[in-house]
């Protein structure tokens, strides 16, 4: 005899596990928030928000990457598009709040990400990733010869300035917990645009293209506004770097930087929310151990070491692993 399903129960199910997975996440999110709060009371906050500019620059790439299959190998021009924007903003404009600033230079990324993505999206693989490069090496080269830029020096002595004209940032720990609720904030932005309609469709054209095409879809305008997005977040990650340092420099537009930010997302673990965040802490963590000791010269072959046997051996990344050896287990 067989057994008969009822279809409300079925979908009764479903949404009920779907709100399990939703009460585990938001414990998760809770207890790594709780965590972060008093990171800095252990560890220098100065270290600790070098780390969240790079976990957000790495979560915004990874919303390109890894949700939508585009590879960018010049991603580092937004980083540094943002950071140059608002270092001369707040070096050269005393009455700018801070914010202001950072606004600025998010919003130059932006426009800048949007003249890559109609450059750049309606070419397919290793063709796409080429002309980001290009791209990328024209901001690159305008930055080393632009007067205002102050050339290969960079920019120094940018003013971390108050946010809302009120809360001075020059306190450490104060510009931590800044740096914190823009990450926290930004972080969930993009939980959220995963999990709409609009990342659904981002998956669909990383997994089938032509089939999201077959269905009606107009994939170039979805890449165009998934790569603004991550342009986007990349640019405010830049211009929290500079805030947090004080620096602009060259190294934020180097294509050094583009292959830094893909490493952190494979280690982490493409296409997974928490991956780009673990990707980012291990690279920053090992990049200071390694240049603290003998084999400080060593960092890059170390790093393209770690590079190949995350590509060879662990595909997933760290989370990709991780979420494998947890599912298998439970089964």
């Amino acid at each position: 005899m067989s057994q008969s399903f009822d279809p409300a129960t079925i979908h009764k199910a479903i949404l009920e596990q779907q709100k399990a997975d939703d009460r585990k996440k938001m414990m998760l999110n809770g207890v790594l928030v709780l965590l972060l709060m008093a990171a800095p009371f252990a560890i220098y906050p100065v270290f600790l928000m070098k780390i969240l500019c790079f976990a957000l620059f790495a979560v915004a790439f990874n919303l390109l990457f890894g949700f939508t299959g585009l590879l960018s190998f010049g991603h580092a021009a937004f980083l540094a598009a943002g950071s140059y924007t608002t270092g001369y903003l707040l070096s050269n404009y005393s009455g700018l709040t801070t914010e202001l600033g950072i606004l600025a230079g998010t919003a130059v990324a932006t426009v800048l990400g949007l003249g890559f993505a109609v450059l750049s999206t309606r070419r397919h693989g290793i063709y796409f990733a080429m002309v980001t490069l290009a791209l990328a090496q024209l901001v690159f080269f305008f930055l080393v010869q632009a007067e205002f830029t102050g050339g290969e020096d960079g920019m120094h002595g940018i003013p971390r300035g108050h946010l809302l004209g009120l809360i001075n940032l020059e306190n450490n720990l104060t510009m931590y917990y800044f740096v914190l609720a823009v990450f926290l904030g930004c972080y969930l932005l993009v939980q959220r645009v995963v999990t709409s309609p609009f990342g659904q469709i981002l998956k669909s054209i990383k997994q089938n293209e032509p089939r999201a095409i077959s269905l009606g879809y107009n994939v170039n305008q979805y890449k165009v506004l998934a790569f603004v997005i991550s342009a986007a977040l990349a640019g405010l990650a830049g211009s929290l770097k500079s805030v947090v340092f004080q620096l602009a420099s060259l190294n934020d537009a180097h294509w050094h930087m583009s292959g830094e930010v893909i490493l952190m997302t494979l280690l982490g673990g493409v296409g997974t929310l928490l991956g780009p965040v673990v990707g980012a802490t291990f690279v920053v963590n090992i990049e200071y151990q390694l240049s603290q000791g003998p084999l400080r010269d060593w960092v890059d072959p170390i790093l393209g070491g770690i590079f190949i046997l995350t590509v060879l051996a662990f595909r997933s990344g760290i989370v990709g692993e991780i979420n494998k050896f947890v599912n298998k287990n439970l089964r």
